[in-house]
């Protein structure tokens, strides 16, 4: 996430339409219409992927995975360790609280402060001893000195964190797919997991890395108009995001599964390039749909639009979705969860409050849930889904949720459609 998990959303079709075609010709703009498009057709359309389960089970590779809630017998954790303020850039002005700038641009290429990652470690070093308990493997990456300073050809940063495996990581079937990321901070995160990566690969399991792009200027709205969270709104409803078409850019974490369908929106962080360079990646066997919302800041999907069962989603009701039609249609519930109660003066310099509906999903009935959010936890309870307590406040102000925090790596679990 990083997650500015707080800050996620969309675009109006036709105006972010409008606003790629300006930049990449007829060609992609045809392409961008008929994929905004493409939500409200779905349900209806042919299953054009193969007939045949090509599925491979969990005994003959480690890495299987289609959905976000088929039981769950290995998972990626982060680590909070050596995590540091990113560098204050545009791409990070733009994801983040104006009250927080000043802490940006004081503490940028420092350490997050050391008390607070200190308890953030503790959490969720409790929280994989509770995920072991439930019977999961978990893994972990590597421990690197993120303050380190880096230069490429065309930026200088220094690092962020590798807290956040979901949003460097999608898992499709038995495919790992690296994200190439968006923020210069996060640009060389990938090297804290390719020792995992590695492993699952000498096992059987297909390993994939995105276009990694350069992160030149050319990349970012260098003159992006952010003064409020008013002028958020304004742009993200023009289409206008500080990531430009210069080249292909996403974060794993602005995509969601469901088997054959995964849903995706534009955001800060994931351009229209990077979306049609996954659809061409896993077309025919999967489709692609992008969704939006009304969403000041749009950066990551899993606190505004998290898919927690066949036919259930937890809904953000302050970032209602465009398309929302389109699952109701299909026979899905959707549910609105409860404003959430943590404090107003707890830091979240990265995430929104919102982060309590960053759920993860043990199997259809069990879900790992924020212990102080009592609100949701009843929720769930009546829904007939028991709920597995985790104090992660700390965590939270890193950028994410338990979703966030994790990647699963193994589900039990078959490709299936659920828009057929």
């Amino acid at each position: 996430m990083l997650r500015v998990r707080c800050l996620r959303g969309g675009s109006r079709g036709a105006e972010a339409a409008h606003f790629i075609g300006s930049r990449l010709g007829r060609a992609f703009t045809g392409w961008v219409q008929r994929s905004l498009q493409s939500t409200q057709a779905a349900a209806a359309s042919q299953n054009r992927c193969a007939a045949e389960d090509k599925a491979h089970s969990p005994k003959e590779c480690p890495v299987c995975s289609y959905n976000e809630w088929d039981p769950l017998e290995e998972v990626i954790v982060g680590r909070a360790e050596n995590a540091c303020v990113p560098p204050f850039s545009v791409e990070v002005k733009a994801n983040t609280y104006e009250k927080y700038w000043g802490f940006y641009q004081k503490f940028g290429g420092e350490s997050f402060p050391k008390d607070h990652v200190k308890k953030a470690i503790a959490e969720i070093e409790e929280m994989c001893n509770i995920l072991k308990k439930e019977g999961v493997i978990v893994k972990r990456p590597d421990p690197i000195d993120w303050s380190v300073k880096y230069k490429t050809p065309d930026f200088e940063s220094t690092g962020m964190y590798a807290a956040m495996p979901r949003d460097i990581l999608l898992v499709v079937g038995n495919e790992i797919i690296e994200a190439p990321m968006a923020w210069r901070a996060r640009f060389f995160e990938y090297r804290a997991y390719r020792r995992i990566i590695k492993d699952y690969f000498n096992n059987g399991a297909k390993w994939t890395t995105a276009p990694k792009p350069t992160m030149a200027d050319e990349l970012y709205d260098q003159d992006y108009p952010i003064r409020s969270v008013e002028d958020r709104h304004k742009l993200a409803a023009q289409g206008k995001f500080v990531t430009t078409e210069f080249e292909p850019c996403f974060d794993a974490a602005d995509f969601i599964r469901a088997g054959r369908d995964i849903f995706v929106q534009r955001s800060q962080v994931t351009n229209y390039m990077g979306i049609e360079w996954m659809r061409r990646h896993l077309a025919p066997d999967y489709r692609v749909h992008v969704i939006s919302f009304k969403d000041p800041n749009p950066m990551h999907i899993d606190a505004t639009f998290n898919i927690i069962g066949p036919g259930l989603v937890l809904s953000n009701p302050d970032r209602p979705c465009h398309q929302i039609e389109l699952f109701k249609k299909a026979g899905w519930t959707v549910i609105h969860p409860p404003v959430p109660i943590i404090p107003d003066d707890h830091p979240l310099w990265m995430s929104s409050k919102w982060l309590s509906m960053n759920v993860l999903m043990l199997d259809e009935k069990r879900v790992m849930v924020d212990a102080n959010e009592t609100s949701i936890q009843k929720m769930f309870e009546n829904l007939g889904i028991s709920t597995i307590k985790v104090n992660i406040r700390h965590a939270n102000s890193l950028g994410g949720g338990f979703h966030c925090w994790t990647c699963d790596i193994r589900r039990r679990g078959t490709l299936q459609s659920y828009f057929d």
